[in-house]
């Protein structure tokens, strides 16, 4: 595959588009991630509230990816008709409504049904994005800009750590609802704002943007071209054929196994070392986010600027899966614990931005809606899996080491795949 070098002398061009776009998407993604994973922090009072055992947790936890998984890549096809503006805006008005509703969970079955319902309102909107994504940029930038707009998954990590706790501490008995009650509905309610918002804001493309002079779409649209000269196009039959996107999608799945270990476990494993008061562990579980945001996005500029894309991915999650061993050996330290869980959080979080410079440099055309939907579809079905088996050894062994050690074999899994069957585009 033919080398594209970077052209510099759009540098300013695309910093003006970079403002623009990116710090409304990072808005958007940090509510996105927020109203995914808050259910972790909800986990500290609604399991003895509604009697629940972890292996109820880890599938109402998870069965969220199966609505995912069912209707993302059919979402990524309507986007690419219906435009990203208003189909961006229908996901994070119709998530943010039922995430907020499920401050009324009474029981299992209420929890199954809103949390499943929940992944098939959301499905669509990482993987758009994305797509989104290769509108505007080619290849050789979009790996920052991915990291910039993941990075929210951190600051969610940040924000979101403290403000729950707060919310479940300071509202708990307020007019009668319960702190994980308040907490659903305190936190749903901004993404139905913002997703109001997005009616007004985004633009379907570099076409539409009407801050944008004639020149400057001009400008912007040749470079798309060429990008997109040396990726490959093909039929949605061969596509569910392709040996190298099952691969890509493996790997990815490895990596989510991580991720969501991390994120709706992390509360868990902080109360685990010794912390007890709900607003401390809040506050605890901010630190490793505050370090994956600023190690994802120097390991996504040094790899945009190398062009290499496994190694850098591999390298990430297997610091990913060392930290969190070393978290589980020495959990009974929280200073210890809390460090070794700041790498691991920075590993895996870094290795996402990172490795959707793979596929969105080989796939064109339809083949980028529903290959990048396909990919994140299957690859998120460990969001399933992952919180079901740490929850269900959890329940058997009274003991999470087990489950995380999974998760961290999972990891190393992905590291030496992606480095040795993966063929990386140039």
């Amino acid at each position: 595959m033919k080398t594209i070098a970077p052209d510099h002398t759009l540098d300013p061009l695309y910093r003006r588009v970079s403002w623009r776009l990116m710090p409304f998407l990072f808005l958007c993604f940090v509510a996105a991630y927020l109203d995914r994973v808050n259910v972790g922090f909800a986990k500290l009072q609604m399991l003895n509230d509604l009697k629940f055992s972890d292996t109820v947790y880890g599938i109402g936890a998870g069965i969220f990816f199966i609505g995912y998984f069912l209707f993302e890549v059919p979402s990524n096809l309507l986007m690419t008709r219906t435009g990203a503006r208003i189909w961006i805006a229908r996901i994070m008005i119709s998530w943010g409504l039922i995430s907020s509703a499920l401050m009324f969970v009474n029981g299992v079955a209420s929890f199954y049904l809103l949390r499943f319902l929940l992944g098939a309102a959301e499905a669509g909107f990482f993987p758009g994005i994305i797509l989104y994504l290769t509108y505007w940029y080619p290849a050789h930038r979009r790996a920052r800009m991915v990291a910039l707009f993941m990075s929210g998954v951190a600051v969610a990590g940040i924000v979101g750590g403290p403000l729950s706790g707060w919310i479940m501490k300071s509202f708990a008995g307020l007019h009668g609802l319960s702190g994980w009650q308040w907490l659903f509905l305190l936190e749903g309610l901004p993404s139905v704002l913002i997703g109001v918002w997005t009616l007004f804001y985004l633009d379907d493309g570099i076409r539409d943007a009407r801050w944008l002079g004639e020149h400057d779409k001009q400008a912007l649209e040749r470079a798309i071209v060429e990008d997109r000269q040396h990726q490959h196009s093909m039929p949605l039959a061969q596509l569910f054929r392709s040996g190298k996107v099952w691969l890509l999608a493996l790997v990815y799945f490895l990596c989510v196994m991580g991720l969501y270990g991390v994120s709706f476990w992390l509360p868990q494993l902080i109360k685990n070392s010794g912390v007890t008061d709900v607003f401390d562990i809040g506050l605890l579980s901010a630190v490793p986010y505050g370090v994956a945001a600023v190690v994802m996005v120097l390991a996504a500029r040094h790899s945009d600027r190398s062009g290499e894309r496994r190694w850098h991915t591999a390298v990430a999650a297997l610091a990913g899966a060392l930290g969190l061993v070393a978290a589980t050996v020495w959990s009974d330290n929280t200073v210890i614990a809390l460090a070794a869980l700041s790498v691991a959080t920075a590993g895996i979080l870094t290795t996402f931005p990172i490795f959707w410079s793979l596929p969105t440099a080989l796939l064109g055309g339809t083949a980028a809606a529903a290959g990048i939907a396909m990919i994140n579809s299957i690859g998120n079905l460990a969001g399933f899996v992952s919180p079901y088996l740490v929850g269900a050894i959890r329940d058997a062994t009274d003991s999470t080491a087990s489950g995380i050690y999974l998760l961290a074999a999972s990891l190393l899994a992905g590291a030496v795949l992606v480095v040795t069957a993966v063929r990386p585009p140039r």
